[in-house]
């Protein structure tokens, strides 16, 4: 014999499309405190899940927020240490202070006296002409 099915109001598959069902198996031990909690709380299941989730959610926007922080220090930290390592200053000729190389310009002239001058590794073994 077919299935009958039974035709539901507009509003009542409205409902059920924005209000999915949510279940799932837990042990006997759960169920009794959840139990327990919806009595003393006054409180439905769905009320009990929903202040389980705003925790969740609190708990993995922490997580997410000291990722973040940690990453942001550490990048901070390699980049602090690389810019001592690698950068490449200078002290201005007329007000002395100390001046990052940055500009393609400033290397390409910086090269050019260097080679001019005949700055070269200690280590290196003087050039034949």
């Amino acid at each position: 014999m077919a299935k009958v099915i039974k035709r539901q109001p507009p509003s009542r598959i409205k409902y059920e499309q924005s209000h999915p069902t949510v279940s799932c198996r837990v042990s006997r031990e759960i169920y009794d405190r959840l139990v327990k909690a919806k009595e003393v709380e006054g409180k439905s299941f769905a009320d009990i899940l929903k202040l389980g989730l705003g925790k969740a959610e609190r708990s993995a926007n922490k997580l997410i927020e000291a990722r973040l922080q940690s990453w942001s220090e550490g990048h901070k930290k390699g980049f602090d240490e690389a810019s001592l390592k690698y950068k490449v200053t200078y002290h201005c000729s007329k007000c002395g202070q100390i001046m990052e190389v940055q500009h393609p310009n400033e290397k390409e002239t910086i090269d050019e006296l260097m080679r001019k001058a005949g700055w070269s590794h200690q280590q290196c073994p003087a050039r034949r002409q």
